[in-house]
């Protein structure tokens, strides 16, 4: 890798790590969700690559996209840029593995429960605020209701809550969860079980279990896009929400 600014990239036995770099919460702006775009491209398609494992430095694995990027001139862009992101990982058939050491909010925590594998320190807390700034989390609303059933997926996309660690494990968003003083230690063990593997049963095997919800994500994903671009965006509490955020202060919702 080159001249990434907030995104490393590290490949290794069969294993591609990616690290979100943008201290201190990783917050995703464009410029950031188009370098890890660029890292992406050549590995989803790598058929050495067993996994590809989404890890971040910080305080946070990340804290969401920039609600700066969700206003009307770049809100497109942005969902463009962000989407990018999924359909290349809902490309390849390497093992996609999200290691979450702390908060994974909003775009964030999308970023993790899309991947086929979340393994999560006990601080790793999980959640969809965005209705609270007047948006919605197109990604989660697409594969939330797979992993956790309707009613747990409404309960978090739609009313904005977070959970910890012990809960997003009871309720099936999280695979594993380590106590974060082992948690490094935890997550190389796991990915030391891989790579003892062999990298194209392993793609074969995952690309089995996955080939038909690949599909049905990615046809919902583009139902769910018009619903944020042609509905939501034109909705007065929506761009209400955002500017409340951006300005500091209580949002006066309109219901409109």
């Amino acid at each position: 890798m080159s001249d990434e600014k907030y995104v490393r990239l590290e490949a290794a036995a069969g294993v591609a790590t990616i690290t979100l770099d943008r201290p201190p919460l990783n917050v995703l702006n464009i410029a950031m969700m188009a370098e890890l775009n660029a890292v992406l491209e050549p590995v989803v398609g790598d058929k050495g690559i067993a996994a590809i494992v989404i890890r971040a430095g910080g305080k946070a694995f990340c804290a969401g996209v920039d609600v700066a990027d969700h206003t009307g001139e770049k809100v497109g862009e942005m969902i463009e840029v962000f989407h990018g992101i999924f359909r290349k990982l809902a490309s390849t058939d390497a093992l996609t593995i999200a290691a979450v050491h702390r908060a994974a909010l909003g775009g964030g925590c999308e970023l993790a429960i899309f991947c086929d594998i979340v393994l999560a320190s006990d601080r790793a807390k999980f959640g969809q605020p965005e209705v609270q700034v007047g948006v919605l989390p197109p990604i989660a609303a697409c594969v939330m209701p797979a992993q956790i059933g309707i009613k747990k997926a409404i309960e978090l996309n739609a009313v904005g809550m977070t959970i910890d660690a012990k809960e997003a494990h009871r309720i099936g968003l999280v695979n594993q969860v380590y106590p974060e003083a082992e948690f490094d230690a935890c997550v190389e063990a796991y990915l030391g079980e891989i790579r003892k593997l062999s990298r194209p049963v392993v793609r074969a095997a995952k690309r089995a279990t996955s080939m038909i919800d690949r599909e049905k994500v990615l046809a919902h994903l583009e139902r769910v896009e018009k619903l944020y671009l042609e509905e939501l965006m034109t909705l007065s509490d929506a761009h209400e929400g955002i500017a409340a955020f951006l300005e500091k202060r209580e949002p006066s919702w309109q219901h409109r």
